[in-house]
């Protein structure tokens, strides 16, 4: 610990921001985002007509890649694309692992991911995780779903499988993309999100 104040660095994998709430607007609309594929992308270009799905993620969290106990959630991230893609949604991945950027967090490492795995959205670098920030992100993954125009309509979990001692599978994000492409209500439309915390770079004040 004393060697990253000494450097004048906190790695921090829970945050104090403020969280984005059912019916607020999207911030950074605009903002561009590098893409493995060196292709800029921002909210606004990425939206459709019935939406977008913003989704905090990384390369290495078990909750994302999967563990002995944990399948990972990226084994749904394209067939919930191809869900959305169906139902005129957006959706991208966004990596804000500002503390790993040097390690598996890197854009390298992004682009060799993504290869890897077959992604079928667009992956972008969410730069000193000022996206993560200001939505207040929590984890990898972190689900943000919006309108078209870019209102917050569900955030939280993917669905429900890392509870051990759930009663029935609730499949939250699918659903939600289901209801918004029939022009339905979205019957959840907050669940609290599940995985590892996004690493933040942060300067401590100075006395």
């Amino acid at each position: 610990m004393k060697t990253l104040f000494s450097l004048g660095i906190i790695l921090l994998t829970l945050n104090t921001w403020a969280q984005l709430r059912i019916n607020d607007k999207a911030p950074m609309q605009n903002v561009e985002m590098k893409s493995v594929n060196g292709t800029l992308y921002s909210l606004s270009n990425l939206k459709k007509d019935n939406g977008l799905i913003v989704v905090f993620s990384c390369n290495s969290c078990p909750f994302v890649v999967g563990s002995d106990d944990f399948p990972g959630w990226e084994r749904q991230y394209d067939s919930l694309n191809n869900e959305a893609l169906a139902n005129n949604i957006g959706f991208v991945l966004v990596n804000s692992n500002e503390g790993k950027r040097a390690q598996a967090d890197s854009y390298e490492e992004m682009i060799k991911h993504a290869k890897e795995e077959n992604y079928t959205m667009p992956y972008v670098v969410d730069e000193k995780a000022a996206l993560a920030d200001a939505f207040g992100a929590r984890t990898t993954p972190h689900v943000y779903f919006f309108d078209q125009s870019l209102t917050l309509l569900y955030t939280g979990s993917i669905d429900n499988s890392w509870d051990n001692g759930r009663k029935s599978d609730q499949s939250y994000l699918f659903n939600a993309i289901q209801a918004q492409g029939k022009g339905k209500k979205i019957k959840t439309t907050t669940t609290e999100p599940k995985g590892c915390g996004i690493k933040r770079i942060v300067t401590p004040p100075k006395n």
